[in-house]
């Protein structure tokens, strides 16, 4: 039902385009599984790898080392494959960041490239601006999302997900609002936050076929209609 409801979600026609986030979402993914299993280093070695794709992997870097230190508070030590685990995590990151630097001639330059696109963190301040410039009918519309989205973390969090689920999804929610990019793009930016569909999926998981299947083919089919909207009219409603 997770599956499937990823592949309804509304920006999921870009996964058909040369963007990241497919690669993206099953390296964390798989990253995660990993942690829960108890294989770290493996977890290490796929979050280095998400690193690679996209700056979002902050939030499954954090998600790491968040359950390693928890785990040492409970446990009052820490495994060596842990430990390696947490190590192995960022270096995909910083290693892209480096090549960059070194491809430039600045260390700086991976930043700059982003703030060149309009992707630095300013804490929300775009979207708080965005939204307060709309016609209130859209604002209006645009708060119902935003309360959506915060009660799906809600629900996220009284589902009692494991701990590095959790906070990988929290993260790239927050990664994906305080960021200044071009409004249009943060759904795409948030689709790899997969654990917000848990909630519903775990719901539809429950109704019998025949009641599971028109809602997931009418999602399928909407999010087919948007897909369709964006490409071939203005951009993102």
């Amino acid at each position: 039902m997770l599956a499937v409801l990823w592949g309804a979600y509304p920006t999921a026609f870009v996964q058909s385009m040369a963007y990241t986030e497919t690669l993206f979402t099953a390296s964390a993914a798989w990253s995660l599984y990993a942690v829960l299993r108890g294989r770290w280093v493996l977890a290490g070695l796929l979050c280095a790898l998400a690193g690679l794709t996209r700056p979002t992997a902050a939030a499954l870097i954090a998600a790491l080392g968040i359950t390693a230190a928890v785990t040492l508070v409970r446990e009052r030590r820490l495994p060596a494959r842990t430990v390696a685990g947490v190590l192995l995590a960022p270096l995909g990151w910083l290693g892209y960041v480096t090549y960059v630097g070194v491809r430039e001639g600045r260390w700086s330059a991976y930043f700059d490239v982003q703030a060149a696109w309009g992707n630095s963190i300013d804490g929300g301040v775009a979207l708080a601006r965005f939204v307060l410039g709309l016609p209130r009918p859209a604002g209006l519309g645009l708060g119902a999302a935003l309360a959506l989205l915060a009660w799906l973390v809600a629900l996220c969090v009284r589902q009692r997900q494991p701990l590095p689920l959790l906070v990988y999804t929290v993260g790239v929610v927050l990664l994906s609002l305080v960021g200044a990019a071009y409004f249009g793009s943060r759904p795409r930016l948030m689709m790899p936050a997969f654990g917000l569909l848990l909630p519903p999926a775990a719901a539809l998981a429950r109704l019998r076929a025949r009641a599971a299947a028109p809602v997931l083919a009418g999602l399928a089919t909407a999010s087919a209609a948007y897909g369709a909207f964006t490409l071939l009219g203005s951009g993102p409603p």
